[in-house]
């Protein structure tokens, strides 16, 4: 059986307004901006090509990712929520399946990718889970659900799409799913937990 079409997004245009002047996804992680740290995990997966949303207010965002063979998807309505990357991730999908990450997620390695894409059936959509089944990210979405992204609106992102058409789950290790760092405090009760490293072999 052949692997699946996949094309693979980072979210990484939000607003970072919780970081009180700072930017979550400039923040250090393994020596490298945390953006361009998990873009080059996605690049590493071997899955597909690889694009990143941006807001158009952000250049350090844009300069974190040089050299990278990413495709940038800048969002000009990037403040009105994540359904606005959402819309341009699935137009730039052309009919592949889409596998969807936030970017301000540092445990995820490739290998999480990996293992995402080989439970991936082409079916329904796949979701990542922590070690205990809360959901989280990544998720895997089917070319056929993709012309439903026009109609997102806000930062609920795809909760409508994934309640009309529940995902399958599959556990990734640990918390890697469900770790998202928003605020200084965040950043610095896990910088606390991992002396400043993911709590796994580097993957990227």
């Amino acid at each position: 059986m052949s692997p699946p079409r996949l094309r693979l997004v980072l979210l990484g245009a939000g607003g970072s307004t919780r970081m009180r002047g700072g930017d979550k996804l400039l923040e250090r992680v393994e020596g490298e901006p945390l953006i361009r740290r998990q873009a080059l995990a996605m690049q590493a997966a071997g899955l597909g090509p690889v694009a990143v949303t941006l807001p158009p207010d952000r250049p350090q965002r844009v300069a974190a990712l040089e050299g990278l063979d990413v495709d940038h998807l800048t969002i000009p309505d990037a403040a009105l929520g994540m359904s606005a990357s959402l819309r341009a991730a699935a137009l730039w999908a052309e009919g592949a399946a889409l596998l969807v990450a936030p970017a301000d997620m540092p445990e995820l390695t490739a290998e999480d990718f990996r293992r995402l894409a080989a439970g991936y059936d082409g079916a329904r959509p796949l979701r990542a889970t922590a070690e205990d089944g809360t959901p989280g990210h990544p998720v895997i979405f089917p070319p056929a659900l993709l012309p439903l992204f026009a109609g997102l609106g806000g930062d609920d992102g795809a909760r409508s799409i994934l309640k009309a058409h529940p995902p399958r789950l599959i556990a990734l290790p640990g918390q890697r799913a469900v770790t998202d760092l928003d605020t200084p405090e965040d950043w610095a009760a896990w910088r606390g937990r991992s002396g400043g490293q993911p709590p796994h072999p580097r993957d990227i």
